[in-house]
């Protein structure tokens, strides 16, 4: 069944968390008047948008604009999540000329993920939104406007956003982006942080320093997230072998893909493949 939801957000910002169980079932398909935004700080969850399936985890974002429909499952175990619903008109032009993409942003779903080094940032925005929520005097509409202008800006700057996942990593260095999109190119051969610095005419140490400065992530650790995103997607594309995928997928051994893949996703990759 698939219906409208009354939008949260006619007459201004709102915005709630919530902890989910996996029994929490949504009734079925919805759609809202308005933009939803939403955080997990936990956990992880199942988005099914039209024909489409997006998992998110702990420091991911998605942005669904009005009359998306969609519906929400927490098939990884307990989700904390934050939902921020707002208007068109509560986005100031100055902010969304900051995000990337700026004229066609807000019309399409939108997955950015938070490096670890700014969530408790991140976390500390959303939580005086929420509070702002309970305390709802004269003032609150317009400091809850206001707040939503910062968590956008600060997400401007210090997100990847994966409007084509997951090459895009949010820089304005050009050598980064670069190396970025050598490893997503060649993610599945042997990489090391020496070929990568070749290609963008950086020594190895400091392509390593600079790519955790502008990005928050470690070089390896940029690589593997590469290579489980690829994995991932092969495990519910195909019907091949486990030890097939890791390999064709950059991973020389299949246990440490195994941990590897458990740590982001929460689950082995033959539970993955069954919940999909």
């Amino acid at each position: 069944m698939a219906g409208t939801v009354p939008s949260h957000g006619t007459d201004g910002v709102h915005a709630e968390t919530r902890l989910r169980e996996p029994s929490f079932r949504m009734s079925g398909n919805h759609c809202h008047t308005c933009y939803e935004l939403f955080y997990v700080e936990s956990g992880g969850c199942r988005f099914l948008i039209d024909e489409h399936i997006f998992d998110l985890h702990a420091g991911d974002f998605l942005l669904l604009p009005p009359m998306v429909l969609h519906y929400t499952r927490y098939v990884f175990g307990n989700c904390r999540r934050t939902v921020i619903f707002f208007r068109e008109e509560d986005i100031l032009d100055e902010v969304r000329q900051c995000m990337p993409n700026s004229a066609s942003f807000f019309q399409a779903p939108a997955i950015f993920q938070v490096p670890e080094a700014y969530r408790n940032q991140i976390i500390l925005y959303i939580k005086e939104m929420t509070t702002e929520e309970k305390i709802r005097d004269s003032r609150s509409a317009l400091i809850l406007k206001m707040r939503l202008q910062t968590l956008f800006l600060l997400c401007s700057r210090v997100c990847s956003f994966l409007f084509e996942p997951p090459v895009d990593i949010h820089t304005t260095n050009p050598q980064i982006l670069q190396a970025a999109r050598f490893i997503c190119q060649r993610y599945s051969e042997p990489l090391t942080s020496a070929e990568i610095a070749r290609a963008v005419g950086f020594s190895p140490n400091y392509l390593s320093r600079r790519f955790r400065a502008e990005t928050g992530i470690g070089l390896h650790e940029y690589i593997v997230f590469v290579r489980l995103q690829h994995a991932a997607q092969e495990l519910v594309s195909t019907s091949d072998s486990i030890t097939t995928i890791a390999l064709r997928s950059g991973f020389s051994d299949s246990n440490y893909f195994k941990d590897s893949f458990k740590k982001k996703y929460g689950i082995t990759p033959r539970d993955y493949r069954k919940l999909s």
